[in-house]
C-alpha cells in the first residue's frame, strides 16, 4: 500500500525571520500519521529547518543537488552526500523552473537523479508540460519522454526508491489547476509507462501532483486513484494552509 506524501517546496522564498516563524507554525501542526510530510527550503535554510523540526515527523529535503555525489571542486554546487550529512532525506530533480529557466537538460537531470540515489537521498523527479504543449495535445508525449530518459539512464528498479511529481508548467504559481480528471489521466499514464517496465515497481512508486494545490481543492485531487499526494508550492509557505492540505491527504 502506497503511503500518501505531501512535500512543501519553498522555492526561493524566505529570510531567517520568516523561516523561523514558518517553522514554529509547522512544529505546532497536528499531522495525520498516515501521511509522510516534508518541507524543501532554499539551501541556506536547510540547517535551520532540520534543527527546528527535530523531534517532529516532518522530513527536510533540498531543491537541487550537484551532478556529482561526492565533494569536489564544483564551485556553487552542493553534493548529494553533503545534503545527507546535513540531514536531508530527499531532493527535487527536474523541477520545471530548473528545466525552463536554468536550462537543465535531461542528461544533466539523469546525472543528478543518479547522484542523489548514490548518496541515499530519495529523488523527487518532476515532470510536466507547458501550456503550448498541452494545447497541442502533446501532454502525454512530453511527460512520457521526460520519464523515459531517466528510466533509460538509471533503470526501472531505481524507481523503487524514488518519487515522481507531475507538475503541469501552466499550473505552477498561476492559480490555474489541472482538474482532478486531467491530473488523474496523466498520473495513470505515468504509472502505465512504469508498468511496461515493471508492474511491481509501478504499483509501489508514489506519484504526486503539483500545481496550485490548496486546501480547497486538495481532497478532490488526492481522491484520484493514481494521485498519492502533492508537491505544494506557494501554499506551503503558510503553516495553517499547509497543515490543512496534509490533513486532506490523510482523508
Amino acid at each position: 500500500m502506497r503511503r500518501t506524501m505531501v512535500a512543501g517546496n519553498w522555492k526561493m522564498y524566505g529570510t531567517r525571520a520568516s523561516v523561523a516563524e514558518l517553522l514554529s507554525g509547522l512544529g505546532q501542526l497536528a499531522l495525520p500519521d498516515s501521511v509522510d510530510v516534508a518541507v524543501i527550503p532554499p539551501s541556506l535554510f536547510i540547517n535551520q529547518a532540520i534543527a527546528e523540526l527535530h523531534g517532529t515527523s516532518i522530513a527536510v529535503g533540498a531543491q537541487n543537488c550537484a551532478v556529482e555525489a561526492n565533494q569536489g571542486a564544483l564551485t556553487g554546487e552542493i553534493a548529494s552526500s553533503q545534503l545527507v550529512d546535513a540531514g536531508c532525506t530527499l531532493v527535487l530533480v527536474g523541477h520545471s523552473e530548473r528545466r525552463q529557466v536554468i536550462g537543465e537538460t535531461d542528461e544533466v537531470l539523469c546525472r543528478k537523479f543518479a547522484a542523489a540515489q548514490a548518496s541515499g537521498l530519495v529523488p523527487v523527479l518532476c515532470i510536466g508540460e507547458t501550456l503550448e504543449q498541452r494545447e497541442a495535445g502533446k501532454t502525454l508525449e512530453v511527460v512520457g519522454a521526460q520519464l523515459s530518459s531517466v528510466i533509460a539512464a538509471v533503470g526501472i528498479e531505481a524507481f523503487t526508491s524514488a518519487v515522481v511529481a507531475y507538475e503541469p508548467v501552466w499550473a505552477i504559481g498561476t492559480g490555474l489547476t489541472a482538474s482532478p480528471q486531467q491530473a488523474q489521466e496523466v498520473h495513470a499514464a505515468i504509472r502505465s509507462q512504469l508498468a511496461k517496465e515493471s508492474a511491481e515497481v509501478a504499483r509501489g512508486v508514489r506519484l504526486l501532483y503539483g500545481g496550485s494545490v490548496k486546501a480547497a481543492n486538495a481532497v478532490e485531487l488526492f481522491g484520484m486513484p493514481d494521485i498519492d499526494g502533492g508537491l505544494i508550492g506557494g501554499a506551503s509557505l503558510n503553516a495553517d494552509e499547509f497543515g490543512a492540505i496534509c490533513r486532506a491527504a490523510g482523508n
